[in-house]
């Protein structure tokens, strides 16, 4: 199934997209908004020890 062909949220196990989504915050991805309304994503800035760069 590829995830990207669906509006809104994708039809899938809850499970996969928790796991997506705990990698890509993991990655400095933050979300906001809601599916339905102004979603989107914010790039955290990386981490130096501990604090932001």
């Amino acid at each position: 199934m590829r995830f990207e062909a669906h509006d809104g949220v994708p039809p899938s196990r809850s499970s996969t997209l928790m796991d997506i989504r705990a990698a890509l915050e993991a990655a400095g991805i933050e979300f906001v908004g809601t599916p339905d309304d102004g979603p989107g994503i914010r790039l955290r800035k990386p981490l130096q020890g501990g604090q932001p760069v």
